[in-house]
């Protein structure tokens, strides 16, 4: 691949990531978080780029300006380096016009990253995998809201670990998308992310009281409901799963960062 070649999809790199920076589309990959160095990076690779298309410019003006230098010179040895030096550039560039057919496949990628951009981690993923719920190191206090919007993984880390005494009798409003286990138990699911989608774990939690009589995965719901002691354990690392009695639940648009809760709150 020769040197221009090589600009073009550097640029074209870059260029994907400031698109996905300027977009929703990056939260599909990485946390919100990392927006400004997914925009840096984008833009150190479009200023290589074009770094390296000057200084490609600027050494062929160089060499055309010294063979009008040493133009009608006949000198044996100076001629024969020349001879080599063109030589020399015929079987690069001949080389060259067969390896950029293949190495032009690498923007393959970057044209699907733009054009079909792929669904957020869903209840496939979810069940295949166990549940990520961390014991917090501590309880914020809650608002007076009523029903309490709440994160699921912030209800979850309370029911199990505060065993619900900071919840009490409240209703409180979680929105997450359906999985259903191998025997068709319904859970509710956020997937959480500790730096890229690569790395994604689920939080369940497990559904009891007037669910929906029909649930099909990775629909998201907005589900109102109390705190109930009632536990089960995920069958995938056996860590605790609450539940949460519900009382109502109806559809719920799929948020702007599907891993992010606090944009629901």
């Amino acid at each position: 691949m020769n040197r221009q070649a090589q600009a073009v999809v550097m640029f074209l790199v870059g260029a994907v990531l400031v698109h996905s920076g300027c977009t929703d589309l990056y939260l599909r990959y990485v946390k919100a978080g990392l927006r400004p160095l997914l925009l840096a990076a984008g833009a150190v690779f479009m200023a290589a780029a074009a770094a390296a298309v000057w200084y490609e410019v600027k050494s062929r003006r160089g060499r055309d300006h010294r063979t009008e230098d040493h133009h009608g010179h006949r000198d044996d040895d100076r001629q024969s380096r020349r001879d080599d030096d063109r030589q020399s550039r015929r079987d690069s560039d001949r080389h060259g016009h067969r390896e950029p057919l293949v190495a032009w496949l690498l923007l393959i990628p970057l044209l699907a990253l733009i054009l079909v951009a792929p669904p957020a981690l869903g209840s496939f993923s979810a069940m295949r995998a166990g549940t990520a719920l961390q014991q917090p190191y501590g309880y914020a206090k809650l608002p007076a809201s009523d029903p309490l919007p709440i994160g699921l993984a912030d209800y979850a880390g309370r029911a199990v670990y505060d065993h619900g005494r900071s919840l009490g009798h409240r209703k409180v409003r979680i929105t997450g998308f359906v999985a259903l286990d191998a025997k068709g138990a319904p859970y509710l699911v956020r997937m959480s992310l500790n730096c890229c989608a690569a790395d994604a774990q689920p939080v369940k939690l497990a559904l009891t009281g007037d669910t929906p009589p029909v649930l099909q995965p990775d629909t998201w719901l907005s589900v109102t409901g109390t705190y109930t002691p009632q536990q089960t354990r995920d069958p995938v690392n056996n860590r605790p799963i609450p539940y949460l009695r519900v009382t109502e639940a109806k559809p719920a648009p799929i948020p702007r960062d599907p891993y992010d809760e606090s944009w629901n709150q």
